[in-house]
């Protein structure tokens, strides 16, 4: 079966799969060779989902919890039967080594199981009303009721797990939802959509997907009808969105620099593997990936020798190889930025800086100073910067300078200072021993500053889409 013979012609909307009078060639960023054609939406396209969309929100709000469960568990053991499918597509629509690709749709069915299990506890509590003398004789409790219709936007790296934690806790709260992936990489979600409107037990308005360019984006996220918009993305994208949806509810889930500290008293080791793998997994397009690490002066000339032992050992080649762990990124395009990037850093490359092939080797930067991209902006590439701090005062600061805050790590031997920096670090989510780019997918995932704001992960996300509806009953009038 060819991919495009995996879910119909089309884009999933309302009752049905609406044609399109344009595709778009997805392209296999190691080669440039086709993987398949992408139907391509248009605002158009946007407006009827949109209005299929409102008009299911009534059943789909009102759609008992087995049915919802149902749902996510059809999708969550469809995902699982056709796992290599899934984990080869990904490799040729994202170029993302293989491993890196394993790992998301093991995300992914986490996730969809996690949301599942969720539906079970969706519920509220009672509220003792008399603590006023106004309120005796009253009983109150208060139930989670859906937003309404969710817009999910999703980023090109991980756009099967991306879209995983759109779709699933929107079901899971009783929204209607519509997913719009990036224009690059497509095909993995439109054949999870197809996995969860195959079920039967959604209204099939439920679960709906339209591609297209930024006036199709403009379309869904400017309609005042909808109850909630959650993108992942870049921090002037996800910037501008709220500015066009306001007052509409947003969450953003954006970029960031993550930061990783390492202590005088570290296992230095332990601290260089972690650099390396948190730093060039999915060939440094990821949010959390290391970029900016702070090392105590003592321990730099070790530290900085592991690390470039340990560099020279990584695999950059073809992403469906197993022991490939750096390939091509995204696009040409991207390659030229981070290349412009290292170059403006000022600083001669430790390693790297170069290219293999169509990839970029896995590159390290030493004392990169303030102001230069490649240490203030995400980079969004296997680029490592490398900087010495006096101390661990010097280094907390450092971290929280960025106006980034997603993830941070610090590696010690201390307990001291590994609470230390959960106290101080301004973060999401702070890390000790281990890299910035862990995620749990049932943990609450998300950033501080221009990192976003919300919070994902199926308990977290259904909190975000769903609104407290207070009950007040006086039983004897």
């Amino acid at each position: 079966m060819s991919i495009e013979q995996a879910w119909p012609a089309g884009l999933p909307i309302g009752d049905g799969w609406a044609e399109t009078a344009v595709t778009t060639d997805v392209i296999f960023p190691y080669d440039g060779s086709r993987v398949a054609a992408a139907p391509q939406g248009t605002a158009a396209h946007a407006r009827q989902a949109l209005d299929a969309a409102l008009a299911a929100a009534p059943a789909m709000a009102g759609l008992p919890s087995h049915a919802r469960r149902a749902a996510l568990t059809h999708a969550h053991d469809a995902l699982e039967a056709a796992r290599e499918e899934f984990e080869r597509l990904l490799v040729l629509e994202t170029g993302k080594p293989l491993a890196d690709c394993k790992v998301e749709v093991a995300r992914t069915l986490v996730t969809l199981a996690t949301a599942a299990e969720e539906v079970a506890r969706l519920h509220g509590e009672t509220v003792p009303l008399d603590l006023l003398p106004s309120g005796e004789g009253l009983i109150g409790f208060w139930t989670r009721r859906p937003i309404g219709v969710v817009v999910g936007i999703t980023g090109f790296n991980y756009p099967l797990l991306l879209a995983a934690h759109k779709i699933a806790p929107a079901v899971a709260a009783g929204c209607p939802v519509i997913v719009k992936p990036a224009p690059a990489t497509p095909l993995a979600t439109l054949w999870l959509v197809h996995l969860l409107r195959s079920a039967g037990a959604l209204p099939p308005a439920a679960v709906q997907l339209v591609t297209g360019d930024v006036e199709v984006g403009r379309t869904l996220v400017e309609d005042r009808r909808i109850g909630a918009v959650s993108f992942t993305g870049s921090a002037a994208a996800g910037h501008a969105i709220a500015r066009g949806a306001a007052p509409t509810k947003v969450l953003l889930e954006l970029g960031s620099n993550a930061a990783l500290v390492v202590a005088a008293d570290a296992d230095l080791e332990a601290a260089a593997d972690a650099v390396v793998r948190g730093g060039y997994y999915a060939s440094g397009q990821a949010c959390i990936s290391v970029q900016r690490v702070l090392v105590e002066k003592p321990v730099r000339d070790r530290f900085l020798a592991l690390l470039a032992e340990r560099v020279r050992s990584v695999t950059v080649g073809d992403p469906r190889l197993p022991g490939t762990r750096v390939a091509p990124l995204i696009d040409e395009a991207a390659t030229d930025r981070v290349l412009a990037w290292i170059s403006g850093s000022g600083v001669e490359p430790i390693a790297g800086g170069h290219r293999v092939g169509r990839a970029l080797a896995p590159t390290v930067l030493a004392d990169v100073p303030d102001g230069a991209a490649a240490w203030d902006e995400e980079i969004f590439g296997p680029v490592v910067c490398v900087r010495t701090v006096p101390d661990l005062d010097a280094a907390f600061a450092a971290v929280n300078a960025s106006r980034y805050g997603l993830h941070a790590a610090v590696y010690t031997r201390s307990l001291a200072t590994a609470f230390a920096a959960i106290e101080r670090i301004e973060a999401g989510g702070v890390v000790v021993n281990d890299v910035p780019g862990f995620r749990a997918d049932n943990m609450p995932y998300g950033g501080v500053k221009d990192s976003g704001s919300g919070r994902e992960g199926p308990r977290f996300a259904i909190e975000e889409l769903t609104v407290t509806r207070m009950a007040i009953i006086r039983p004897q009038a």
